[in-house]
């Protein structure tokens, strides 16, 4: 699990669970606008906010919602 839930960790553990972005807000009681900045990098989760994505995503057995180190070299084709 991620110790900072930055805009890809947000993202991530959205896709993971496979719900938009409203509905991730209702499950942690917050706007989809808000969860829309994380995502873009204009704003990042606070304390409590931190708290609550790391439940969902124990809950939900996600675990791997962290930057992945190496992503970009992940998406090129290998030869």
């Amino acid at each position: 699990m991620t110790a900072e839930w930055n805009a890809e960790a947000v993202r991530r553990l959205r896709e993971q669970l496979g719900v938009t972005q409203t509905e991730l807000a209702e499950r942690i009681g917050t706007r989809q606008q808000t969860i829309s900045e994380w995502e873009t990098g204009a704003s990042s989760p606070r304390r409590m906010s931190q708290r609550l994505l790391r439940m969902v995503a124990e809950e939900s057995g996600v675990y791997d919602v962290g930057p992945r180190e190496g992503a970009a070299d992940a998406e090129e084709p290998r030869a």
